[in-house]
């Protein structure tokens, strides 16, 4: 982890971690499809790249009472609403977060676990620049049968012209650059780690669910 990652995300969240899940409900479409699409084995570990407030773990968590969920962040700042969020609700045994790299985690150190039987990333690839880098590291700490599941900003391009600009520059001002050959870096990763994988866009592309699945036999 750079310090200078470290340092940007937490300047941008100090104040905005109060009220972020707030202001992102009406926007960061596909999260709760996503959550229930990872199904994960009972007793199985479950991993949230990206876990910023932990909303995501905390739903996941009363989903599927029989898993242990992890989840890392680069902002400390972040992780300090997460933990209290945690704190408060009745799955917190069942859920541990952390600061880390995303590029380079290592789950034994962090957490004491082999592998993940399921890693989710949402919204969060595209505001991390070395982004190709995180799903191959993601896809490489997966058990054999295990699965990552990305949800995030689609192409646009089925969108009226218009909207697409002012969209996409409205999530410039906040760092956030959707990644567009999203579809074709799962593909080519999944591949080259021997895995299979499926991608499909939302209503007009807004949104992008992407999922590599389980070693071939």
């Amino acid at each position: 982890m750079t310090d200078t990652a470290a340092s940007a995300m937490d300047g941008m969240y100090r104040h905005q971690r109060y009220i972020y899940d707030l202001t992102r409900r009406y926007y960061l479409l596909g999260r709760d499809q996503l959550i229930e699409e990872i199904n994960p084995p009972v007793a199985g570990s479950v991993l949230e790249i990206g876990c910023g407030t932990a909303r995501n773990l905390l739903r996941a968590a009363n989903l599927y009472p029989a898993v242990q969920f992890y989840g890392l962040d680069v902002s400390e700042e972040m992780l300090k609403t997460a933990r209290a969020a945690i704190e408060r609700s009745p799955a917190r045994d069942a859920i541990s977060v952390a600061q880390a790299d995303a590029t380079t985690f290592s789950p034994a150190e962090l957490f004491g676990v082999r592998k993940f039987d399921r890693i989710f990333i949402s919204y969060a690839l595209s505001m991390i620049p070395p982004w190709e880098a995180v799903i191959d590291r993601a896809v490489s700490q997966l058990a054999p049968r295990g699965e990552l599941h990305i949800v995030d900003f689609g192409t646009m391009q089925s969108m009226h012209a218009l909207p697409r600009k002012a969209m996409r520059a409205w999530l410039t001002r906040f760092s956030v650059t959707p990644r567009h050959d999203l579809e074709a870096v799962t593909r080519e990763t999944a591949k080259r780690h021997g895995r299979s994988a499926v991608f499909n866009q939302g209503r007009y592309d807004y949104s992008a669910l992407a999922r590599i699945g389980a070693k071939h036999a």
